[in-house]
């Protein structure tokens, strides 16, 4: 099966998923009420003229834009502050842009910011793969399609922490802990992954939150030459959207902000509420398994189905099966993490169903195969930076969901109860950020965006990674949020096949109008 193309060039990219060891999506990324000392100043900025004088260079510096290597697009590297409370400090920060120009017919409406999500997404991956080539052509036609790389990821400045071989072997540490020699097994997986991270990234390691982020967003917006920010976010980037329309209202245009999370939930809730979000995604699977001739879990209820998945990671947990790869069997960790990948989208059910066949009859490749898939492994043991930037921007975003192993065994209970199948595992990934070497500076709060113009939430009723309710919740946070609901499966709703998704956000885009509050869509 080919496990290369699984979310990648669809509009829900796997890059938006959070990462079983490194943290979910929502781990310690809920909406940062940042200090001023990370945030570099005054919380609101809302009028497009107010740049601070030290700031200004910033603000007015000319991008050099070159050929990237892939036809119709176009790089640049633009330069940030390293610490917005000290720009004066001459340290700065490469952030890397790219750009595929409006192809016209069309009165050109200027850039379109795009975001996949993560966090740790690599944003000019996401344009080149997808979004430049695949966002429908009339947007496409009339707005310059534009990237970045957010601090900290792939060719901005990115956080590295583990080589590939030490990757490896952290992504098959039990992450549902029997007994004591486990426990301490992973825990001391979580303080050698935070320790690299301190090791080989200590610069960039206290500066990589949604704020400083959104704060380059707003200096990519005046370096392209746009008044107001036009943008579409998916999972995290909703966050990274819904920081911005707080920090600069005055400078919101048309945001999109779809597969919603919620800035007012603490870390705890919002992994919990993940949790769930992950069952309800497995009980669709399973109901549509059931009705299939190839489902390896057998007839029955989505409950049945869903012990027999929990009794096979039992037994790989006991006894990995062959992969391919004799340094990596597959076991109880990557097995989940394969499944919980395909979750993702709806697309990919046949493909985990073939996967967990052929690994209840001795081969793992398929379900390895998409497990290396969703931590963005190449086949030489190379590992993208998707994991190091998530836990980065996760642990700075929000103080650790749990303080320690007794605070992940209280909370157990209700982990399980939210997920029989994911629930242990999701929990105590939720520990990595108790041993992260910088203090978190961000907390969460809720976000009002207070006198911008109307801001679209896009909210998928059976998410798994980003639950209904989070959109709801940010659309009521925002003063002028408008829910959107797509009443389907999967991360995310642009792009997925609902026309009356698609044609309520392409209007939204293209001509300013957005929908009532509340629309529904299939």
């Amino acid at each position: 099966m080919d496990t290369s193309r699984l979310l990648r060039t669809t509009g829900t990219v796997i890059a938006a998923a959070g990462l079983l060891l490194s943290g979910c999506t929502s781990a310690g990324s809920g909406g940062p009420r940042a200090a001023a000392s990370s945030a570099g100043g005054t919380a609101r900025l809302a009028a497009p003229d107010a740049i601070p004088a030290a700031l200004r260079s910033y603000y007015e510096q000319k991008l050099n834009w070159r050929d990237c290597g892939v036809p119709g697009f176009q790089c640049a590297t633009m330069k940030a502050p390293l610490d917005y409370a000290h720009p004066e400090s001459g340290q700065d920060v490469d952030i890397a842009v790219a750009r595929r120009p409006a192809t016209g017919p069309g009165k050109r409406l200027g850039s379109l910011l795009v975001n996949p999500g993560g966090p740790g997404g690599s944003g000019i991956g996401y344009l080149q793969a997808y979004a430049g080539i695949g966002y429908p052509a009339a947007v496409r036609a009339q707005y310059d399609m534009v990237s970045f790389d957010p601090r900290g990821v792939d060719r901005s400045s990115p956080v590295q922490c583990l080589t590939g071989p030490e990757m490896d072997k952290f992504t098959q540490v039990d992450q549902t802990p029997d007994n004591a020699a486990e426990r301490a097994e992973l825990v001391t997986a979580f303080k050698q992954f935070a320790a690299g991270c301190q090791t080989r990234s200590q610069r960039i390691l206290p500066h990589v939150s949604t704020v400083e982020a959104a704060r380059d967003m707003d200096m990519l917006r005046a370096v392209l030459g746009d008044e107001k920010l036009t943008y579409v976010g998916a999972s995290y980037g909703t966050l990274l959207g819904a920081t911005y329309a707080n920090l600069f209202p005055g400078r919101v245009g048309r945001l999109v902000l779809d597969g919603a999370m919620d800035p007012s939930r603490p870390a705890l809730e919002m992994n919990r509420d993940q949790t769930g979000g992950f069952e309800t995604a497995l009980r669709s699977f399973a109901k549509d398994c059931v009705k299939q001739s190839d489902c390896p879990l057998g007839k029955g209820s989505p409950e049945a189905v869903a012990q027999r998945l929990q009794e096979f990671f039992r037994k790989v947990d006991a006894q990995p099966v062959p992969s391919g790869d004799p340094a990596r069997p597959l076991g109880e960790s990557l097995a989940t993490t394969g499944v919980i990948a395909a979750l993702y989208d709806e697309s990919a059910w046949p493909q985990l169903r073939e996967a967990l066949a052929s690994a209840m009859n001795g081969d793992g490749s398929g379900l390895l195969g998409l497990a290396d898939s969703y931590y963005e492994r190449e086949p030489d043991g190379k590992y993208a930076n998707l994991m190091f930037a998530n836990a980065a921007v996760n642990c700075l975003d929000q103080p650790p969901a749990f303080a320690g192993p007794a605070a992940v065994d209280a909370a157990l209970p209700s982990f399980e109860k939210a997920s029989p199948v994911f629930g242990a595992g999701l929990a105590w990934a939720s520990l990595n950020c108790a041993y992260w070497p910088v203090k978190a500076t961000g907390e969460a709060g809720a976000l009002t965006a207070k006198g911008a113009p109307p801001i679209m939430v896009v909210g998928t009723v059976r998410d798994p990674a980003t639950p209904y309710k989070w959109a709801q919740s940010l659309a009521r946070q925002l003063d002028s949020g408008v829910l959107l609901t797509y009443d389907g499966d999967g991360h995310t709703a642009y792009g997925r096949g609902s026309a009356c998704i698609d044609t309520t956000i392409n209007t939204y885009l293209l001509q300013g109008t957005p929908p009532k509050d509340g629309k529904k869509c299939t």
